[in-house]
């Protein structure tokens, strides 16, 4: 590695070093400044029946009557000893939570991710090829109706159309409670439950990509090689996949890595509609119960999602692109 790049790497790390503190800080201060407490998760049913000086007692034992920056201190040493603390609501370390929520958001992001990929290149390649055309038009306002819908209410509208009115699909949950199904059959009940939450959150993100398509294909379409390409005569299918497609894919590589963080937290409302049990769904719960542990775990987990994302792409965009990274 030149030492060019080497300083564009660690001048990059430190500057997401410097996020990563100033995040995690964030993490810890803005669950306190909520109104309530945790007491009720502590203390349980009978909370009611407790005096003040047993509330105390119970609020002592887990440091939350502690100075903030006490608290703050052993917040960041748990961290830096990669303990991520006890769930008040869950009752089990934060960790195993976690990593019990983690695969379903995983995969609903990753089929996501895929999908919607693969639609949003082919079609904005597709409108930008027939710039100008009716059939570019009508994508236009299709994709522009699309992005347009709050993602709650496309989830509300699936779950009362598809699943309420119609029933071909379950409202709720990941798989079927207490089916016990094994190989393929549980495939196919995964399956069957993900169809609604991944049809909505294709619908609130392959538009980004479809008009990240269209935009750099029409630049590209309008570089002097690509006249060249059409005059040697070369076939259409040559000049468009080959010499357009592959050169309009560098902004949208960037896109596609960007969304891998921000599909995480937009799964949180996705998840709430559909009771699909993952990381969003999971940060909506601890946050009504002022579960501060699992509150700012799973908050720093949506964080590092999006920075990791983002660390990769500033790592491949020199890589595709020799350009970047150049003194001017």
């Amino acid at each position: 590695m030149s030492m060019e790049r080497t300083r564009f790497v660690a001048r990059k790390l430190l500057q997401y070093a410097i996020v990563v503190w100033i995040i995690a800080s964030l993490n810890f201060l803005l669950p306190r400044m909520m109104p309530g407490n945790p007491l009720v998760y502590l203390a349980g049913e009978d909370v009611g029946l407790m005096t003040s000086t047993q509330k105390a007692a119970i609020m002592d034992e887990h440091g939350l009557n502690d100075p903030l920056l006490v608290q703050y201190v052993d917040y960041v040493g748990q961290l830096l000893q990669g303990d991520l603390g006890f769930s008040y609501q869950q009752k089990r370390p934060v960790t195993e939570v976690l990593a019990e929520r983690l695969p379903w958001t995983l995969l609903l992001a990753g089929a996501n991710m895929v999908i919607s990929t693969i639609i949003g290149v082919l079609a904005g390649s597709l409108s930008a090829w027939r710039r100008g055309t009716k059939t570019d038009m009508n994508m236009m306002i299709f994709f522009i109706f699309l992005t347009s819908m709050p993602s709650f209410w496309i989830g509300m509208m699936l779950v009362s159309v598809f699943a309420g009115k119609l029933g071909w699909f379950p409202v709720y949950g990941a798989e079927t409670a207490w089916a016990n199904y094994e190989g393929w059959a549980r495939v196919q009940d995964i399956a069957y439950h993900l169809a609604l939450p991944l049809t909505a959150t294709l619908i609130v993100s392959v538009t980004t990509l479809y008009m990240t398509m269209r935009s750099s294909m029409i630049q590209v379409l309008q570089e002097d090689y690509m006249l060249l390409a059409k005059a040697k005569g070369l076939r259409e299918a040559t000049v468009k996949y080959r010499y357009a497609m592959r050169n309009a894919l560098l902004p949208t590589a960037t896109v596609f890595m960007l969304n891998i963080g921000f599909m995480f937290g937009g799964a949180a409302v996705i998840e709430t509609v559909f009771s699909y049990p993952g990381i969003g769904k999971l940060m909506v719960e601890a946050v009504l119960s002022r579960d501060y542990p699992l509150i700012q775990s799973s908050f720093l987990m949506l964080t590092f999602s999006v920075l990791a994302a983002n660390i990769i792409s500033d790592m491949l965009y020199p890589l595709l692109d020799p350009r970047v990274g150049r003194p001017s």
